[in-house]
C-alpha cells in the first residue's frame, strides 16, 4: 500500500518550534517532488513549502524565513521544521508527493499555536 503518514503535530506556544515528519511507504521518495500544505478551519487548503528531488526548495511568503523543508531519502522521510510559530499557523498540515501525473496525500497532522 502506498501511504504518506504525517507525525509531529501538537500544541505549541506562539514563538515556539515544531518539526513535522512525513514517512512514506510503498514508494521511494527520491524521484518525487515533496510538499507541505495546510488547511485551517473554514479556509481553503494552501501550499506551504516544496522540495524537489535535487533539493531545490520553495516557500509560501507567509512562512518564508520561519519554516524549512528538508528530505532524507535514505529514511524515505520529508520534514518541515517550523520556528517562530504564530497563531495563524494553526491548521491541519498535509504531506504531498508528486511525480508526473501521480499525486499522493497524507491524512494530515494537527498543529495548534496558542498560549
Amino acid at each position: 500500500q502506498v501511504q504518506l503518514v504525517e507525525s509531529g503535530g501538537g500544541l505549541v506556544q506562539p514563538g515556539g518550534s515544531l518539526r513535522l515528519s512525513c514517512a512514506a511507504s510503498g514508494i521511494f521518495l527520491s524521484i518525487y517532488t515533496m510538499g507541505w500544505y495546510r488547511q485551517a478551519p473554514g479556509k481553503q487548503r494552501e501550499w506551504v513549502a516544496a522540495i524537489t528531488h535535487d533539493g531545490t526548495t520553495n516557500y509560501a511568503d507567509s512562512v518564508k524565513g520561519r519554516f524549512t523543508i528538508s528530505r532524507d531519502n535514505a529514511k524515505n522521510t520529508v520534514y518541515l521544521q517550523m520556528s517562530s510559530l504564530k497563531p495563524e499557523d494553526t491548521a491541519v498540515y498535509y504531506c504531498h508527493a508528486q511525480f508526473l501525473s501521480a499525486e499522493i496525500w497524507g491524512q494530515g497532522t494537527q498543529v495548534t499555536v496558542s498560549a
